[in-house]
């Protein structure tokens, strides 16, 4: 068994890192608005850079998972599913008394349902046959069950999710909602302190639904640099194939950025067509600057909602305990936690199985596991 690396490279590459040019410095420019849109210009760069490495870490814990836990899943399924044919087999029989009968078939709608949640329709079939609820019929109540305790966490009905819908599709979105809701608190109480903050002179605020392209302030970079990625970018001009191609896709993305006065979407495209400066500097007055670092703002705020929501997503992907962050160390425990259970669950239905292929073993095993079943219930 491969032992499990936590050590996981960096990614190497820029790709997908808005690299905004920094303004030329200037003693029209107040030394505040300056610190101010460096400060939003690094934070944009680190959220960024974090996000490649959530990317990278997870795409290293999959490989991990596929070569190390997802083995021993396979053969607890075949253990498992051998153990319930087994089961079907004796109470086929006449060998059981009614109480050991009565604890056969628990066992074996308990073991069954768990297959046929994975997918295994035998399973369904056989557990439906044993049990006097089919497995829709729990599902539905499960599913009635998340819906009510979701929508008395998140204090309001869930209308707009169809009633037929699962408790996984439930708990999904029900988990999304709650996200949405921290995250609108977090928002709030970051713009209280900002307010208490807020000094004589205020950067301007985008209004919602505008781009900072739709401020004055933001017209001329626009302008600016749109005239400069259209220079750079005319197809016309490239005699190679390849690279014609290539400026024609990214000029069509300037065209639709432009028309839409997206000014954050032509910076990312001026640092993907690797314009050395393209905007003048005669544009980078103070209110300039401060139109910028508004827009920063508000790109650092949905990168910070990205991250929060990443970190979530893989935190239930991979099965990180409450509290604990998505890191290579949290990851690397939460790996050989699994694999450790896996190895020991195995090892007792193994014994299980060995014990079972006898009329009074199978009685002995029954016994225990019927034990362990009454000992849960207390």
């Amino acid at each position: 068994m491969n032992a499990f690396d936590p050590r996981f490279r960096r990614p190497s590459d820029g790709a997908g890192v808005v690299v905004v040019p920094q303004p030329r410095a200037s003693g029209s420019k107040a030394p505040g608005a300056s610190r101010g849109y460096q400060l939003q210009l690094k934070r944009i760069q680190k959220l960024q850079q974090q996000l490649l490495e959530l990317d990278a870490l997870a795409q290293t814990h999959r490989q991990a998972l596929q070569q190390q836990v997802h083995p021993l899943q396979i053969e607890h399924r075949q253990q498992l599913r051998a153990m319930v044919l087994l089961i079907d087999e004796r109470l086929q029989g006449k060998m059981l008394a009614a109480p050991q009968r009565r604890a056969a078939v628990t066992i074996l709608c308990g073991m069954a349902a768990t297959l046929a949640r994975e997918g295994d329709k035998a399973m369904a079939e056989l557990h439906d046959r044993h049990s006097p609820t089919s497995l829709a019929d729990q599902a539905r109540a499960r599913s009635e069950a998340m819906r009510a305790d979701i929508e008395a966490a998140l204090g309001q009905p869930m209308r707009d999710l169809p009633l037929e819908a699962n408790a996984e599709q439930i708990l999904a979105a029900g988990m999304a909602r709650l996200r949405e809701q921290r995250a609108q608190a977090d928002e709030d109480k970051r713009a209280r302190a900002e307010r208490r903050r807020a000094k004589k002179q205020k950067p301007p605020k985008i209004p919602a639904g505008q781009q900072a392209g739709d401020l004055p302030e933001g017209s001329a970079l626009l302008r600016s640099l749109f005239r400069r990625l259209a220079s750079a970018l005319h197809p016309d001009r490239e005699s190679d194939p390849a690279a014609r191609e290539r400026k024609t896709t990214l000029m069509s993305e300037a065209n639709a950025a432009h028309a839409r006065r997206d000014l954050l979407a032509l910076l990312q495209l001026q640092q993907d067509a690797e314009l050395d400066d393209p905007l003048d500097e005669s544009l980078w007055g103070e209110s300039q600057l401060a139109a910028m670092t508004a827009l920063l703002k508000q790109r650092v705020a949905d990168l910070e909602r990205e991250r929060a929501g990443r970190q979530d997503a893989l935190a239930q992907e991979f099965q990180v305990p409450p509290g604990m962050g998505v890191t290579p160390g949290t990851l690397q425990s939460v790996l050989l936690e699994q694999v450790w259970k896996l190895a020991q669950v195995l090892e007792l239905m193994r014994a299980d199985a060995r014990l079972a292929q006898t009329d009074a073993g199978f009685k002995r095993w029954l016994r225990a596991q019927a034990a362990v079943i009454q000992q849960l219930a207390v």
